[in-house]
């Protein structure tokens, strides 16, 4: 559902402009979403559709959310793909972790259907199918995006009271600013990483160990974790594409 943007500026370019979309993002109005909300009416009809890779991607976790995970079930997390950046020595970096599907590609936590630890679900979980951030669209035109799979799922045009519309705002942005936090700390600490090691991004070497990562080569990835990089390392066949 989530994820990084490769480095093709500075960092400091990068995380300039983080901040921005994050003052953007804060500026929202509040009516303006919220009429949205009304407008659409979305009601979950727990098809369990946004609980698959094949309809969502992969589900990229916030810090708080990995350290549920790894309470529940350690193995559940494994770097996010898409990795952000790499370095002249072959090393892959990434600003978070994904949750892991299973072959099928359903959630690992998916049970019959249903969310086996619901009351404990993910904050992105918690949100979808609502979303507030600018992305391109197939014309390359940039603008605000606030509901996901529309018309995909769920059912609409149902009533919601004021009070859920400000609630489903809050933890909205709430998300969407946690995410943009975690990406330019992850910058600021990759910044940091690269100038006290001696490490510089070469796009050649990442475009080439991408092509051998997508032919199914083990790769090492540091994935940002808490202000420091834990190492790992991965191979396609872990996201099952």
């Amino acid at each position: 559902m989530k994820g990084g943007c490769r480095v093709t500026f500075t960092f400091d370019e990068q995380i300039a402009a983080l901040e921005a979309e994050r003052d953007r993002l804060l500026q929202f109005p509040e009516d303006e979403f919220i009429a949205i909300i009304r407008d659409v009416g979305f009601s979950c009809d727990r098809c369990g559709r946004c609980c698959t890779r094949e309809f969502n991607g992969h589900v990229f976790l916030l810090e708080d959310d990995t350290d549920s995970v790894r309470r529940i079930l350690p193995d559940a997390v494994l770097p996010a793909p898409d990795f952000d950046a790499c370095d002249q020595e072959g090393r892959f970096y990434v600003s978070g972790y994904a949750l892991r599907t299973r072959p099928d590609g359903s959630c690992i936590f998916l049970k019959d259907g249903r969310c086996s630890i619901y009351d404990r679900r993910f904050s992105i979980c918690r949100v979808y199918p609502y979303m507030l951030h600018r992305e391109a669209d197939k014309s390359g035109a940039v603008d605000w995006r606030q509901i996901s799979g529309l018309n995909e799922h769920g059912t609409y045009n149902n009533p919601i009271e004021d009070a859920e519309c400000a609630r489903i705002f809050r933890e909205t942005v709430a998300y969407e600013a946690a995410f943009l936090d975690q990406e330019i700390r992850f910058r600021q600490a990759l910044r940091d990483l690269f100038a006290r090691e001696g490490l510089r991004y070469v796009r050649r070497t990442y475009d080439r160990l991408m092509r051998e990562f997508r032919k199914g080569a083990v790769v090492d990835v540091r994935v940002f974790h808490r202000g420091r990089f834990e190492e790992h390392r991965a191979r396609r066949d872990l996201y099952g594409r």
